[in-house]
């Protein structure tokens, strides 16, 4: 007889039911995706506002980013594509943690879009400092805040040619005098998530295994955007540089469970303790 006859044909729906119970579980993601903070920069280390000027990384820095290499290949991950903005920073960091994991050859793809935010007129400006100077108060405002926007930068400023004039800023998908002058946090999810919903979401979607090297407000952005963080909730996520972090998304990429900072939690804790102590006053003795 033929089985054709006799044997039931399978059910997609059940099938589909199976894959979304699956999903529900824990650990059963239909997506991973990394993010990860810039490893420490030169002025990382003097506590000034870098932003769009291209320093690069400090010596720790770079044992951060080839230490997160190493953890990442520990636990097998393996990725299939990079994303970084167009500051050197970002850059190195991703090809430090590729290099750390024997994944050189990963395609890497760069975009101003995933840049730090453009701090205006407080660019190379000391925080602690300013805390006490303008107090610590108004210092988290401008430093954490979702909707305030610093005062602009303009030709008076001494890195303001250093940024305008850079060539990269030519290979932008928007002309040069329509580049930001100062930013909030809003206004940096705003021109990442063109770029997210175009281009990062679908490669994702192929099931793509993606890292994304970028800067701590560019990921404050993004986590924002994927987790749904309220605008008053979002002045309170920290993170620290040179700390992978694991975002397990179903198939709508949502998250399934809490993002988690990979490495040993002591550390890290410690690490975010340190970012959030940037902005306070700091009286120096003479």
């Amino acid at each position: 007889m033929d089985e054709s006859l006799t044997t039931p044909a399978p059910n997609n729906n059940s099938a589909r039911r199976t894959t979304e119970l699956l999903l529900t579980i824990p650990g059963m993601s239909k997506y991973k995706l990394f993010l990860l903070r810039h490893g420490e920069g030169s002025w990382n280390i003097e506590n000034r506002f870098c932003s769009w000027v291209d320093q690069k990384l400090s010596e720790d820095g770079v044992k951060e980013a080839q230490a997160c290499g190493r953890l990442l290949k520990e636990r097998g991950y393996e990725f299939d594509q990079v994303f970084t903005s167009l500051l050197s920073r970002s850059i190195h960091t991703a090809w430090l943690v590729l290099e750390a994991m024997g994944q050189e050859w990963v395609p890497m793809v760069k975009s101003w879009r995933l840049n730090e935010r453009h701090y205006g007129a407080l660019i190379g400006l000391n925080r602690a400092e300013m805390a006490l100077n303008h107090g610590e108060t108004q210092v988290k405002v401008w430093r954490r805040s979702y909707d305030v926007t610093p005062p602009p930068i303009d030709e008076s400023h001494p890195y303001f040619f250093e940024i305008y004039n850079d060539r990269r800023y030519s290979t932008c998908d928007v002309p040069r005098e329509r580049l930001p002058r100062s930013e909030s946090l809003k206004d940096v999810l705003e021109r990442l998530l063109p770029y997210w919903e175009n281009v990062i979401v679908p490669e994702i979607k192929k099931g793509q295994m993606v890292l994304i090297s970028a800067h701590g407000n560019s990921c404050r952005a993004l986590l924002k955007h994927i987790e749904g963080i309220s605008d008053a909730d979002i002045a309170g996520v920290t993170l620290p540089t040179g700390i992978p972090i694991l975002l397990e998304l179903d198939e709508d990429l949502r998250p399934l469970s809490p993002r988690q900072l990979l490495g040993d939690q002591e550390k890290i804790q410690a690490a975010i303790k340190k970012v959030d102590d940037q902005g306070k006053a700091k009286q120096t003795g003479k």
